[in-house]
C-alpha cells in the first residue's frame, strides 16, 4: 500500500525530513501510520505493510502527557528492529488535528480520541439516544478539534419527527451538514462516502449502539466490526467496539471506528464555545461589559434575548453549564501544570547535583 493511500502528503514528509537535522532521518526508520491503539501496544501501516509496534523508551521518556504518546490516525516515525516482527515508534510527526477529550475518571490529563483526522462524524440515533446538549457537546469538541464536523441521524424509522428532528439539529449547528441515514438498510450512505474521497480521513462518535459499526459494515461491504442490539427500554448499547480503529474503505477513503463513550468531558479552553455557540457569542457583542458572564450583570443582550424568547433559554442553560465546566476545568489543568513543572525542576535538580558529584570525585 503506497503512503498517498493512507494520508500522507507534502506536509507530512517534510516533518519526517525534520526529524534529522541533515534532512535524512536514516535508513532505519520509515514513516508509518497508527491503525490500532491498545493499552500502548500498536498495529501500524507502513509502505512494506502492516507490523506490531510499541513505543520507544526514549519516547515514553519525552513525552510528558498521555496526549503525546501514540494515538490512532497518528503518523510517526517507526524503527525495525532487526529481523523482529515488531518495530519501535521513535517519534510522533506534529497532528494537523486531534479530537480530544478530558480522560475518563478523576485525572487530569488529555486524551487523544483521534489524530490527524478531516471529518468528524457525529453519530446520533432518533431514538432515546437522542440529545441535543450532548450533541452540543461533541460540536464543541469537534470544532476545537481542526476537523471538519458533520452530524448523522441514525434510525430514522422510530419516530415520526424526522424532520423536526432534523430541524432542532440545525437550529444549533446552522452551518453544519445534517444527514439522515438507516445504516441497517443500507440508505443514505453515500451521504457518508461523499465526505471520505481517496486519502482523506473521518471518523466516528458517538455513544454505544447508534450503529457506527454498521455503518462502517456497509461502507465496505461486509461485516467486518462487531455489532450488538440495543435495549428497547432506554435505547443503550454495550461497548461492541472496545478500541479506536482506522479502517480503509474501497473508495479508497478512511475512517476511524470508536467505542462509545460513556464519558464525554471538554478538554480544550482557549476559545471553546466560539464556534459551537455563534448565536450566544454573537449576541454577547452587545452586551454593556465586555468581560459580562451572562449571569447577573445589567444589560445584558444575552439574558435579554433568552427573556425576549430569540435566544432559546435551553440553549443560554447548556452554554452556561459549559463554560462553568470549562472554568473549573482550566483551573485543574493549571494545578497540573504547576505540578508538572515541580517535578520537573526536581528532576533537574537531582540531574545537577549528580554532575556536581561526579565531577567532585574526578
Amino acid at each position: 500500500m503506497r503512503l498517498a493511500d493512507l494520508g500522507w502528503d507534502e506536509a507530512f514528509a517534510a516533518a519526517f525530513k525534520a526529524l534529522s537535522p541533515s534532512g535524512s532521518p536514516g535508513a532505519d526508520l520509515q514513516p508509518a501510520r497508527v491503525v490500532i491503539e491498545f493499552n500502548y501496544l500498536y498495529r501500524v501501516w507502513a509502505e512494506d505493510g502492516e507490523q506490531d509496534a510499541t513505543a520507544s523508551g526514549r519516547l515514553k521518556h519525552r513525552a510528558a502527557r498521555r496526549s503525546e504518546m501514540p494515538a490512532v490516525g497518528d503518523w510517526v516515525a517507526l524503527r525495525k528492529r532487526g529481523d523482529q516482527d515488531q518495530g519501535a515508534i521513535v517519534a510522533v510527526l506534529p497532528r494537523r488535528s486531534a479530537f480530544s477529550r478530558k480522560a475518563a475518571g478523576t485525572t487530569t490529563d488529555e486524551q487523544v480520541v483521534a489524530a490527524n483526522v478531516d471529518v468528524v462524524f457525529i453519530v446520533m440515533a432518533l431514538d432515546a439516544d437522542f440529545s441535543i446538549p450532548r450533541l452540543e457537546r461533541y460540536l464543541l469538541l469537534a470544532q476545537d478539534s481542526g476537523a471538519v464536523p458533520v452530524v448523522l441521524l441514525t434510525k430514522p424509522d422510530v419516530t415520526d419527527a424526522v424532520q423536526a428532528r432534523v430541524a432542532e439539529v440545525a437550529g444549533v449547528a446552522p452551518a453544519v451538514p445534517v444527514r439522515v441515514v438507516a445504516p441497517k438498510a443500507g440508505v443514505g450512505l453515500e451521504a457518508v462516502a461523499e465526505f471520505l474521497p481517496h486519502g482523506r480521513t473521518g471518523a466516528l462518535l458517538g455513544s454505544s449502539g447508534v450503529g457506527k459499526s454498521t455503518i462502517i459494515n456497509r461502507l465496505i461491504g461486509e461485516n467486518v466490526q462487531k455489532t450488538r442490539e440495543v435495549r428497547e427500554a432506554d435505547s443503550k448499547g454495550r461497548h461492541t467496539t472496545t478500541h479506536r480503529e482506522l479502517i480503509v474503505l474501497p473508495n479508497g477513503g478512511l475512517i476511524v471506528d470508536t467505542p462509545g463513550m460513556r464519558e464525554l468531558q471538554l478538554w480544550e479552553v482557549d476559545g471553546a464555545g466560539r464556534d459551537a455557540f455563534e448565536d450566544v457569542e454573537a449576541l454577547a457583542a452587545g452586551c454593556h461589559f465586555t468581560d459580562c458572564r451572562h449571569r447577573d450583570e445589567p444589560r445584558c443582550a444575552v439574558k435579554a434575548a433568552a427573556a425576549a424568547g430569540t435566544l432559546d433559554a435551553r440553549r443560554l442553560e447548556s452554554y452556561l453549564k459549559l463554560q462553568d465546566e470549562l472554568r473549573v476545568l482550566g483551573d485543574r489543568q493549571d494545578e497540573r501544570a504547576a505540578l508538572d513543572e515541580k517535578r520537573q525542576s526536581k528532576i533537574a535538580g537531582k540531574a545537577l547535583g549528580k554532575h556536581i558529584k561526579s565531577k567532585r570525585f574526578t
